[in-house]
C-alpha cells in the first residue's frame, strides 16, 4: 500500500457516515464473494506486468491492502466493491469458457473452439493482454488463437488486441468479430474529444493516485486503466443484426445488437452449446453510467432497459450462466433472469422518473437531490452506483431531453468561472472571509459547502495558498465518504493537483492504430477540429487531394472553418495547389509527419500550384492541450 504524505484522516461526520453504511445495507450476504470465487483455476506468479522498456503498466498486487478491515477514509461499500473486483486470475465460467480477470480495468473471456480459441474483449494493453492469454495457456495448453471479438466501441475492449494477435495471423484468416460501425465511434471517440477525453479520464480512473487507503481503491466498474501499448485491429466481419449467427472455430454464437446503450454500438453474445450469455458491459455489477464523467455521448436509458427486456425474451430459457466483459458471473437461469431484470429496472426508473419530475418544472440538481430508488431496487447490491451514480446518472436524462440550460434566466447568460469568482469572492467580504467561513463549515462537517464556496477563492487567486490546501482537505473527505469510485477518484485527484500541480494523462488512448483507423473523411474533420478560429478569420486557402483510384477532395480554409468537398462540383473551389500523392503518403502529411516540399523531392507526391500554401493552411492548427486545468483557472 501507499501512501500519500498529504492526505488527512477522515473527520468525524465522514467515518460516522461511513460506519452507517455497514448497518444499512446486508454485509453478510456473501454470495457476490463465493460467485467471484468460483471456478478459480490459478494466477500469475509475477504480479507486475511491463512494457517492453520496463516500464510497469500494471501491478497485480497493488491491491492487496483490500483484504484487510475497512478504514474511515473509505466507503464500506465501495471497499466491498473493490475487494470483490481486485480479485485476479484464470476462472471457468462454464465447460469452454474461461475468464481472466483483475488483469486491467476489463476482463478478457476465451471460449475454446475445435482448433483453438476466440478471444472476447482482449483489454485496454497489449502488455496486459499478452500476460492474460499466457496465464490461460499455462492452465488450458498452448491453443492458437483463431478468433476474436470485440463486444463494443471503447478501448479497454479492443486496445490491446496486438498482445493477442498479429496482422499476419489476420492476413492468414482469423477473424475479427465486431457490432456494425465499430470502427467509426471506436476512433472518433478517441481522436475528436480525446484529448479532453483523456485528462478526464486520469480523474475518473485515479491512475495517477498512490493506492491505498487514503488514494485510489478502485474504480467500481474495475480497479483502473492499464498504462500498456494500445492498439486496435480493424474488424473483418460486421454484426449487423439481432439473430445473427456465426461459427468461429466450431463455436457457435448469436448476437442480439444493443446500440445506443452503453456504448454507440455494441452486442450481446449467446453461446447456444454452452447455455451461456455474455452481456458484454449492459449489466455488469453496479449501476452504469449513463454519461460518464471523462465525457462521452448521453446514453439512452430507455432502449438500454428495452434492450435488457428483450435480451430475457431472446435467451432466459436457454441461460444457465450470465457473465459480462467486467466483473463475475451470476450462474442458475432463474438468478440470471432475476439480475437482467433488476438491471433493466434501474435504468427505467431513472429514465421515467426523471422524466416526470423534469415535467413537474424540476431542474438537474433538485431532481438529482430527490431521487432515490426503490427499497427492493436498493437492496441489491449490482444497482449500486459505484461506476455510474443516480446523481449524475439523472442529469444525464435530463441533458439528453433537455439540454444544458435549466430554464431559469438567470443561468442563460452566466459570467464565466473566474470573472464569477472575483466578483463572489468580493461580494462574500473578501478571500479571508470566505475562508473563515468555509473553515467553520469544514469544522461543522460539510464539505460539500466548503468545496463549493472555496472554488471561487481557488479561481479568483489561484496562488492563494491557504484557499488550495482549504479546498484540497474538503474534496479529500468527500472522496472518503463516496460509494462511486470514480467520484472518489476524481475528488482525491483534485486535492493531489491542488497540492502538487497536474498529473497529466496517465493513459493515452489516441495510439497511432486508432489514427490509422480513421478514415479520410474523419480525419479531416479531426484537423477542421483544432484550426484556431479567430487566427483565421482571414485565411482563404484551398488544396485540392488527388489520390490514387479516388475521387479528388479539395480541402478549404475560409471564414475560419477547414471544410472539405468530395468531387469537383460547384461545391468545391479552385485549388491554390493540387498535390497528388497515395492515401498513406496523405495521411502522413496531415499528421505533421513530414512536409510537402520534402515529398515531392522525394518523389512520393507531386504538386502543382504554390507548395506554400500547404504549410500555411497547416499553419493554422492548434495543438490541444493534454494537461488543462481543471480545479484551477
Amino acid at each position: 500500500m501507499t501512501r500519500n504524505p498529504d492526505s488527512k484522516p477522515a473527520q468525524q461526520p465522514v467515518a460516522d457516515g461511513n460506519s452507517a453504511i455497514l448497518r444499512r445495507f446486508p454485509f453478510d450476504d456473501t454470495r457476490d464473494f463465493d460467485d467471484a470465487r468460483r471456478g478459480f483455476m490459478g494466477t500469475a506468479a509475477e504480479t507486475v506486468i511491463r512494457d517492453a522498456g520496463g516500464r510497469v503498466v500494471w501491478d497485480l498486487g497493488a491491491y492487496g491492502f483490500l483484504t484487510g478491515d475497512c478504514p474511515g477514509t473509505a466507503n464500506p461499500s465501495l471497499w466491498r466493491q473493490s475487494r470483490l473486483s481486485a480479485g485476479h486470475g484464470l476462472f471457468e465460467v462454464a465447460e469452454g469458457i474461461y475468464q481472466i480477470r483483475g488483469f486491467d480495468l476489463s476482463n478478457m473471456t476465451v471460449v475454446e473452439g475445435e482448433r483453438g480459441v476466440l478471444v472476447i474483449d482482449p483489454l485496454l494493453s497489449a502488455e496486459t493482454a499478452a500476460a492474460a492469454l499466457a496465464l490461460y495457456r499455462e492452465h488450458r495448453g498452448d491453443r492458437p488463437v483463431t478468433g476474436v471479438l470485440y463486444t463494443h466501441s471503447h478501448v479497454d475492449h479492443f486496445g490491446g488486441v496486438r498482445g493477442v494477435v498479429s496482422d499476419q495471423d489476420i492476413e492468414r484468416g482469423v477473424p475479427v468479430l465486431a457490432p456494425r460501425g465499430f470502427v467509426t465511434h471506436a476512433v472518433s471517440e478517441n481522436v475528436y474529444a480525446g484529448t479532453a477525453m483523456a485528462r478526464r479520464a486520469a480523474y475518473m480512473y485515479g491512475a495517477a493516485l498512490p493506492k491505498g487507503e487514503r488514494g485510489q481503491i478502485g474504480a467500481g466498474l474495475g480497479q483502473t486503466t492499464s498504462t500498456g501499448s494500445v492498439g486496435l485491429i480493424p474488424p473483418t466481419l460486421e454484426v449487423t443484426r439481432t439473430g445473427q449467427s456465426e461459427t468461429v472455430d466450431g463455436i457457435r454464437m448469436v448476437f442480439q445488437m444493443t446500440p445506443g446503450t452503453e456504448a454507440p454500438t455494441e452486442l450481446n453474445i449467446h453461446f447456444p452449446g454452452h447455455a451461456a450469455l455474455c452481456m458484454a458491459e449492459n449489466a455488469t455489477h453496479n449501476l452504469h453510467n449513463l454519461l460518464t464523467l471523462r465525457g462521452a455521448e448521453v446514453r439512452d436509458p430507455r432502449e438500454w432497459a428495452r434492450y435488457l427486456t428483450e435480451a430475457v425474451d431472446l435467451f432466459g430459457d436457454s441461460t444457465d450462466v450470465a457473465f459480462a466483459s467486467h466483473h463475475w458471473p451470476v450462474w442458475g437461469r432463474e438468478r440470471a433472469i432475476e439480475f437482467l431484470t433488476e438491471q433493466r429496472d434501474v435504468y427505467a426508473y431513472l429514465h421515467d422518473q426523471t422524466l416526470r419530475m423534469l415535467n413537474r418544472g424540476h431542474t438537474p440538481l433538485e431532481i438529482a437531490e430527490a431521487m432515490q430508488l426503490p427499497p427492493a431496487l436498493e437492496r441489491a447490491w449490482h444497482t449500486h452506483g459505484y461506476y455510474g451514480s443516480v446523481s449524475h446518472n439523472t442529469k444525464a436524462v435530463y441533458q439528453r431531453y433537455m439540454g444544458w440550460f435549466d430554464g431559469n434566466p438567470a443561468h442563460l447568460w452566466e459570467h464565466p468561472p473566474v470573472a464569477s469568482a472575483e466578483r463572489y469572492v468580493e461580494f462574500m467580504g473578501g478571500a479571508d472571509e470566505v475562508l473563515r467561513r468555509a473553515r467553520e463549515s469544514f469544522a461543522a462537517g460539510d464539505f460539500r459547502w466548503v468545496v463549493q464556496v472555496v472554488d471561487h477563492v481557488v479561481f479568483a487567486d489561484p496562488d492563494n495558498t491557504e484557499a488550495r490546501d482549504l479546498q484540497a482537505d474538503a474534496l479529500e473527505q468527500l472522496g472518503y465518504g463516496s460509494e462511486n469510485g470514480t467520484w472518489r477518484n476524481f475528488y482525491l485527484t483534485g486535492a493531489l493537483e491542488l497540492r502538487h500541480g497536474p498529473v497529466g494523462t496517465p493513459t493515452t488512448t489516441a495510439a497511432p492504430d486508432l489514427l490509422r483507423a480513421l478514415t479520410l473523411d474523419q480525419l479531416f474533420d479531426a484537423l477542421a477540429i483544432r484550426v484556431d478560429g479567430p487566427r483565421s478569420w482571414d485565411a482563404d486557402i484551398c488544396v485540392r487531394w488527388t489520390v490514387k483510384d479516388q475521387h479528388p477532395v479539395a480541402m478549404r480554409l475560409r471564414n475560419g472553418v477547414l471544410t472539405h468537398v468530395t468531387g469537383t462540383g460547384p461545391a468545391s473551389c479552385e485549388p491554390d495547389v493540387e498535390v497528388t500523392l497515395d492515401e498513406d503518403t496523405l495521411r502522413a502529411l496531415l499528421l505533421g509527419e513530414t512536409p510537402l516540399a520534402d515529398l515531392v523531392e522525394q518523389g512520393r507526391a507531386k504538386a502543382d500550384g504554390d507548395l506554400a500554401k500547404v504549410d500555411e493552411l497547416l499553419g493554422h492548427l492548434g495543438e490541444p492541450d493534454p494537461d488543462f486545468a481543471i480545479v484551477t483557472p
